[in-house]
């Protein structure tokens, strides 16, 4: 029964060994630029403390940056064709306008708006023009383009025009990959354009980084499935993440966030995880992260899927400390904590060093920092303590004290008191509450529409929603027999005709097999 979970962070690969619940044995890695190199190493170091064979792990749970860092860095991303149904209506805001330029200069191989769409209560917009689309196939063919989005107005409510374009592409361009808006994002057409985008440009880089991720789980004879986490706190399918990377964006702290609930008891808190570069704050809810209520930013793209209400300040263990004191981030040393902080041999001030000099913390070296000016190590501790307070009062949603779980490799940095903390709270394992959050991880589906209540009525409206996002989760990968519906949100819409209503639901079910 046992459970690898492994987090890849931008300092740290951390990986623990679970058999039911039971921590049986945990490592913490660099991470290597090639990625592969860290989860060989970690998942090594973890087998050889718990001396369990390879094939009695039953599943491998994996979240990981890389993703994200592709988009804000602008690396090996597709170009990528992205097609949007909604002429005449629409055509003020052409697809991608509010992207940056670079990005958008990387990534936009074909873009074309296209009659069709429908109103939220399934009249249509325009008919789909048949012969537009056969000369759009031809082009995409043309241009050598892999992947495509697909985009049209109102398609969580009615999909049809969506899924018949999808079908035609498929048909037509033979190998291209195609995202449908639908699937990935919320009501509001450009976030949902935008994440549609976002995801078929990274759909052949995530293909080659799952493949070597299991490659590596190979190599060490790990023959259990692979699964991702994703970000809502919940896990999908190696093949499923594949066609869905950008549902791993934000998976670090939510990880970090599940492990937290698990290790310390509570449901309801906020977390800091403190991690080599940044601090990840975020506030739990019945033991899942709060979601955002509004739009999110990823490298400059605002897009409208689920995403964990995270706020991140610059500031770690491998945070750069001015030489008097007076500033503490956001610059870091990263990965290269152990070869240039002063407490590993290095010639570099960190807030580990701070740390270490004050007693918060012992590892290293001690000596090393023993002729720090106390007047410097007590300057750079209320610089950190006050971003820290700062960063927990900003996660608050009432003005008295709330227990504070600290976890992350960094979180030495955390003093036993913080301002606006009813309770400072490190459980066992918190340096890698994020692999824990990943090995514990269940499955999820979610639904989100508006609907017409004339000609049904509200119970079957939120049947028919309730059984999307349980097949959601099953197609995920979770045991049908498990599946339950844990949030439902049903909002009438006043502005709107036919009596409409917007209904989300999220289920949640174990992992099948696990």
């Amino acid at each position: 029964m046992a459970r690898l979970g492994i987090d890849v962070g931008g300092t740290n690969t951390d990986a623990v060994l679970l058999d039911r619940g039971e921590v049986l044995a945990w490592a913490k890695e660099p991470t290597t630029p090639d990625v592969s190199t860290g989860i060989l190493r970690v998942v090594r170091d973890v087998l050889a403390q718990a001396r369990i064979a390879p094939d009695e792990i039953r599943a491998v749970m994996l979240g990981t940056t890389h993703f994200t860092n592709a988009v804000v860095q602008r690396q090996e991303l597709a170009r990528i064709a992205v097609l949007r149904l909604g002429l005449p209506a629409t055509a003020s805001i052409p697809p991608l306008e509010d992207w940056p330029d670079d990005l958008r200069d990387a990534v936009a191989g074909f873009v074309a708006l296209l009659p069709g769409g429908h109103q939220f209560d399934g009249r249509e917009i325009s008919p789909l023009d048949h012969s537009a689309l056969n000369q759009v196939c031809e082009r995409i063919t043309e241009l050598g383009i892999s992947s495509a989005a697909v985009t049209a107005v109102f398609s969580p409510a009615t999909s049809a025009h969506e899924d018949a374009v999808a079908d035609l592409l498929a048909s037509r361009v033979p190998g291209l990959r195609i995202t449908r808006s639908r699937e990935i994002g919320r009501l509001g057409l450009l976030e949902r354009e935008n994440a549609a985008a976002l995801n078929a440009c990274l759909v052949p880089l995530a293909e080659r980084t799952i493949r070597a991720f299991q490659d590596a789980l190979a190599e060490l004879g790990l023959t259990a499935p692979l699964y991702l986490s994703q970000n809502d706190g919940t896990l999908m399918t190696a093949d499923f993440a594949a066609r869905y990377p950008v549902l791993t964006f934000a998976s670090g702290p939510t990880n970090s966030m599940r492990g937290a609930t698990v290790l310390s008891g509570l449901r309801d808190a906020i977390v800091l995880d403190v991690g080599g570069t940044t601090t990840d704050g975020g506030a739990l809810v019945n033991g899942f992260p709060r979601e955002a209520s509004f739009a999110v930013t990823i490298g400059g793209v605002r897009t409208n899927f689920r995403m964990p209400d995270v706020v991140s300040i610059g500031l770690g263990g491998g945070s750069l400390v001015a030489p008097d004191g007076r500033s503490v981030g956001p610059r870091s040393v990263g990965f290269r904590l152990m070869q240039e902080a002063r407490i590993f041999g290095g010639n570099t001030l960190t807030a580990s060093d701070i740390a270490v000099a004050a007693g918060r913390a012992r590892f290293g070296d001690p000596t090393r920092v023993a002729d720090l000016s106390p007047v410097l190590v007590q300057r750079a501790l209320t610089i950190i303590d006050q971003r820290l307070a700062e960063l927990v009062d900003s996660l608050k949603t009432s003005a008295g004290p709330v227990p504070v779980i600290v976890v992350g490799g960094g979180s030495v940095l955390v003093p036993g008191q913080l301002e606006g903390a009813s309770e400072v709270i490190r459980p066992p394992y918190a340096a890698v509450a994020n692999a824990i959050g990943a090995a514990i991880a269940q499955v999820s589906g979610e639904v989100d529409r508006i609907v017409s209540l004339e000609g049904q009525t509200r119970e079957s409206a939120l049947a028919a929603a309730r059984a999307d996002a349980c097949r959601a989760a099953i197609t995920a990968g979770a045991d049908p027999a498990t599946v339950s519906v844990v949030e439902v949100e049903e909002v009438p819409i006043a502005y709107l005709p036919s009596n409409a209503v917007r209904i989300r639901i999220k289920a949640v079910g174990d992992l099948r097999g696990g």
